[in-house]
């Protein structure tokens, strides 16, 4: 019986060299479940073995701009193509304009270069949308995190919800082991991301204030916010100015506690001693510290906008980002409700099944086979 060949996918691996939030976790998460052995594929993760340059300086950002693109227009599809790579998947907005007989395919996490074109550089937007774009629109398929997604990028591209797939990733995966030492001695909300605009930081900040300021018994008097994450390096996008501003103008300079990036290693002790989970952005792609939240056992309250109710379900508690008033109603519930707490935390262990690492690779393989030799979206649309 003749043995059936394998299908060679082509996997750009160069953002596990910058990436630090949301993107890296998707790409090292996707790369551990394509490395397992599999009877149908073989994966070729395909590095960009030179530096890449993170520093501020402009003609730097310039120059590292321009490598990237001869990354992706001709040294990606060219080692792609060497490999015998019959699809190339790229977990960014970028693929190949050009892909010498090659699929691709590119995750879109979110829409974001259209609904904030302010928040970006000009000719960088430019780019994404006459190469990026362009070439988006000839690949086999574009993929997504949600549903929300999908839908909004057909609404700004035009491109078919056919040939936009809906593919739920999952969250990192971190150590089990419950860390006994707290991270933050005091009782604390927590809340990880990069301090972007669209995190609505400050109005977490100026809600927090509010809580406190209640004097309700249910708050421990020495309660703090923790804001995990560091300040973006893209001066469009960052929010550290306002978010520092806000906490000299409320006087929380003691209550606010700014630790920066936080190692993965760390991540688990700050999941599992904090008293609650806020999310409060108004826009999200997905939102992984959700289910990581869930993961370590702690009660979780989301923003009622864009992609965060489809992940959270009914495991969390929804409040509106632009009324301070709303979230610290829904925080005295948390704080004061014993029940309600472990009711969501036990509501949260159970949404968490829907959101796992081995469907998401099962799901693309599926996706990865059926566009071989022609797409089927009568089955892509599964």
């Amino acid at each position: 019986m003749k043995q059936q060949k394998k299908i060679i996918v082509g996997v750009d691996t160069r953002d596990l060299k910058i990436a630090k939030t949301g993107l890296k976790t998707y790409l090292e998460e996707l790369c551990k479940e394509f490395s397992k052995p599999d009877p149908l594929f073989t994966f070729i993760f395909i590095n960009n073995n030179s530096a890449i340059y993170t520093g501020s300086r402009k003609w730097g950002k310039l120059f590292e701009h321009i490598r990237y693109q001869w990354w992706k227009q001709i040294v990606l599809p060219f080692k792609a193509k060497k490999s015998g790579c019959a699809i190339i998947f790229c977990t960014d907005f970028f693929v190949p304009y050009f892909s010498w007989g090659m699929l691709t395919i590119p995750v879109f996490h979110d829409a974001f270069f259209w609904e904030y074109p302010h928040h970006y550089n000009k000719y960088w937007r430019t780019l994404f949308i006459q190469l990026g774009l362009r070439a988006a629109k000839k690949s086999a398929c574009i993929i997504t995190p949600t549903h929300y997604t999908q839908k909004r990028i057909s609404f700004f591209s035009g491109i078919s919800t056919q040939n936009i797939i809906p593919v739920h990733e999952g969250p990192k995966r971190l150590p089990n082991i419950v860390p006994e030492k707290r991270p933050i001695p005091q009782p604390y909300l927590l809340h990880i991301g990069t301090a972007e605009k669209r995190k609505n930081l400050p109005f977490l900040i100026e809600a927090f204030k509010e809580l406190i300021d209640t004097n309700h018994p249910s708050i421990p008097v020495n309660l703090c916010l923790v804001l995990g994450g560091q300040f973006s390096n893209k001066s469009n996008l960052n929010d550290g100015a306002e978010i520092l501003a806000s906490i000299a103008s409320l006087q929380l300079e003691d209550r606010v506690i700014l630790p920066g990036y936080i190692l993965d290693g760390d991540l688990p002790a700050y999941y599992t001693h904090a008293a609650a989970y806020v999310f409060p952005s108004i826009n999200e792609g997905f939102g992984i510290p959700i289910l990581e939240a869930f993961h370590y056992g702690i009660p979780v309250l989301i923003a009622n906008n864009s992609c965060l109710p489809e992940v959270a379900g009914d495991a969390a508690l929804q409040f509106d980002p632009y009324n301070t008033t709303s979230l610290v109603s829904q925080l005295l519930q948390v704080l004061s409700n014993s029940e309600l707490r472990e009711k969501l935390i036990k509501k949260g262990k159970v949404q968490l099944q829907f959101f796992r690492w081995e469907s998401a690779s099962h799901h693309l393989k599926k996706i990865f086979q059926h566009i071989l030799p022609q797409k089927s979206d009568s089955v892509l649309s599964k």
